[in-house]
């Protein structure tokens, strides 16, 4: 890991001429990706530079800084795309295909796939350089120039039979998958990954919580329990945006045959070598002949009528063809995408597990203080029947306190007879009342 943060780290500040002299330096493929970045131009025009990682099909790894510019026309990708991997805005996951690369903005994965590289934006966090040495390692364990041969449809179901889910995880991609979906893969891996690992995070850390908030209610516990549902929300909604993500992807077939860049660009190469061959056939006497490549304009009009019929059947065979294989890999694709989706949606099913638990812990709780509420009440109504029968012996007292001649006060023991009679009474009524609360099941009985 060091030796590849030592490998990754952005150049320290130099030259522009030394800049410069590096982006038209050709890389290890022979290829000059970069040409033409005049870094002092660019920084006249106040057009920052980023840097990106670049790994090739052969796992080899640099450090490119760009401009914006330069990777849009580099990918043939409009801004939008390119804003999406931005770090300084928060854009939901998204995987992208579109004519030339994959533009993949899950969590901290984001990159640009094409059909012999991946372009990553230069970062030290350790999913980025997790990412870049995993895809590293499964390019080194089988060649990519040999992962895609469609030999026929046989050898095709062949391999399509051979494949088992329970394993895929467990050991490198199989060696039928291009490049393109090879880094799909390894990015789709790296994001379930850190989302199933910050569920089970969060799973360590809620079920303690929530057995000692129902055996002790407090304030410090309801409010651990309140940031605790807030992370799960959070960490709910991104799971579920790449789930829907994967499902939108295997729900539409034009999208995934999108995705499909090596094919595309060997189609591509395929069409301009006949391009170049059809201008070296002609007709001589009803009959096709090789010969050298003859102009236009000295071609006779049947010669050029024959060329571009011979161009339009060319097309119609291509159209055919790219649509058998688009739906050959369409097929490789889907059972690709459907492994991730499980997966995802087992985390998805863990974080609505713990959901249901906690709501299941706040009906529980409220259970409770429903029960506590309800014997304070049951004990207010109490306290309330004892306040009337004890006002009686008050109203008792304020009868007999009133100054007017009664023979009763002659009478020692008549003081006596008042109190316990009204002692009776007194009694009599409290039980009336709670045997009418019982009856009335106000009171449990």
């Amino acid at each position: 890991m060091a030796d590849l943060k030592e490998r990754l780290l952005p150049p320290k500040p130099a030259s522009a001429i030394n800049l410069r002299d590096s982006c038209h330096r050709p890389s290890a493929s022979g290829r000059q990706p970069f040409q033409g970045v005049d870094v002092v131009g660019l920084k006249k025009r106040g057009q920052s530079l980023r840097s990106w990682i670049r790994v090739d099909s052969l796992g080899n790894s640099e450090v490119l800084e760009v401009d914006k510019f330069t990777m849009m026309r580099r990918c043939d990708l409009p801004a939008r795309d390119l804003r999406l991997l931005d770090p300084l805005f928060v854009y939901p996951s998204t995987i992208l295909g579109r004519e030339k690369a994959i533009v993949v903005n899950l969590e901290q994965i984001r990159c640009i796939i094409t059909a012999d590289e991946v372009l990553l934006l230069n970062s030290l966090d350790s999913y980025v350089l997790q990412y870049v040495m995993e895809l590293q390692r499964r390019l080194a364990t089988a060649g990519v120039g040999d992962m895609w041969k469609p030999d026929g449809p046989a050898d095709t179901g062949r391999r399509r039979g051979s494949r088992n889910f329970d394993s895929m995880f467990q050991s490198p991609s199989p060696d039928y998958l291009p490049f393109e979906f090879r880094a799909l893969e390894v990015a789709l891996e790296a994001a379930c990954t850190f989302l199933d690992s910050q569920a089970a995070e969060l799973e360590i850390e809620a079920y303690p919580l929530l057995d000692e908030l129902t055996s002790k209610i407090s304030t410090l516990n309801l409010e651990r329990v309140r940031r605790l549902k807030s992370r799960l929300v959070a960490l709910t909604r991104r799971v579920q945006k790449v789930r829907d993500e994967i499902e939108q992807l295997m729900d539409d077939d034009g999208d995934m045959a999108e995705m499909y860049l090596t094919e595309k660009k060997r189609r591509m190469e395929t069409s301009f070598y006949g391009d170049q061959s059809l201008l070296g056939y002609r007709s001589t006497d009803g009959a096709l002949s090789i010969s050298a490549p003859v102009s236009p304009v000295s071609s006779p009009p049947e010669g050029r009528k024959l060329e571009k019929s011979l161009s339009i059947a060319r097309s119609r065979h291509e159209s055919v063809r790219s649509s058998e294989g688009s739906t050959e890999s369409i097929e490789e694709l889907e059972m690709l995408l459907e492994a991730y989706f499980v997966l995802i949606d087992s985390t998805l099913n863990k974080l609505t597990s713990l959901k249901e638990y906690i709501d299941d812990t706040e009906d529980f709780i409220n259970i409770q203080l429903d029960n506590v509420r309800n014997q304070l009440i049951q004990f207010e109504l109490l306290l309330t029947t004892a306040t009337f029968v004890v006002a009686i012996f008050g109203v008792v007292a304020g009868v007999f306190g009133m100054n007017f001649p009664i023979s009763l006060f002659d009478d020692g023991g008549a003081f006596n007879w008042v109190i316990a009679i009204t002692g009776v009474a007194g009694i009599t009524i409290f039980f009336a009342f709670v045997g009418f609360f019982r009856y009335k099941r106000l009171m449990p009985l």
